[in-house]
C-alpha cells in the first residue's frame, strides 16, 4: 500500500488524489493515479466542474475530465501489451462502479484498498463476480 501512496502523490485531481499498483506474482506490472487525460489541461487550469455543481462523491463520474487511478493502470497495461489475468490491485481507495467492472472484465482477481468510497453497486459487482474486497488499514511503522 506504501507504493500506492507513493502513486497517489502524482494525481492531478483537486478534490482527491488516488494511487493504483497492479501486481502479478509479487511483481508490480502496471500504475495509476487519478489525473487528466495526456495533452489535456489539468483541472487546476480550468478549474473542476464537479466542485462548481457541487457533485457528491460517488456520483455523476461522467461529469469530470479526468481518469481514475485503476483506469490509468488498466490503460496502462494495455499500452504495454501487459495482461492483467490474474493479477491484484493495491489501491488507495475502494473502485467505484465503473472501475469495478473493468476490473472485473480484465481479469483482476482481489483487490486491497485502504479508504472506503461510497458505492454500493461495486462491492455487489465484486462480490457476484467472485472478486474479493479487502480493506485494509496502514499501520504507522515506528522505527526501531
Amino acid at each position: 500500500m506504501a507504493i500506492a501512496d507513493l502513486v497517489s502523490q502524482r494525481a492531478t485531481c483537486l478534490r482527491r488524489k488516488v494511487g493504483a499498483v497492479l501486481v502479478r506474482e509479487r511483481r508490480i506490472i502496471a500504475t495509476g493515479y487519478n489525473g487528466v487525460p495526456t495533452k489535456i489541461k489539468h483541472c487546476r487550469e480550468v478549474g473542476c466542474l464537479r466542485e462548481q455543481l457541487a457533485i457528491p462523491s460517488g456520483e455523476r463520474h461522467e461529469l469530470c475530465r479526468g481518469l481514475h487511478a485503476e483506469q490509468n493502470a488498466i490503460i496502462q497495461a494495455a499500452l504495454h501489451g501487459t495482461s492483467l489475468q490474474s493479477s491484484i490491485l493495491f489501491c488507495t481507495n475502494m473502485p467505484c462502479s465503473i472501475c469495478s467492472k473493468m476490473l472485473i472484465n480484465a481479469g483482476v482477481n482481489k483487490i486491497y484498498y485502504r479508504d472506503g468510497y461510497p458505492d454500493h453497486m461495486a462491492k455487489e459487482m465484486l462480490t457476484e463476480a467472485g472478486v474479493p474486497l479487502l480493506q485494509i488499514k496502514t499501520v504507522e511503522r515506528t522505527r526501531r
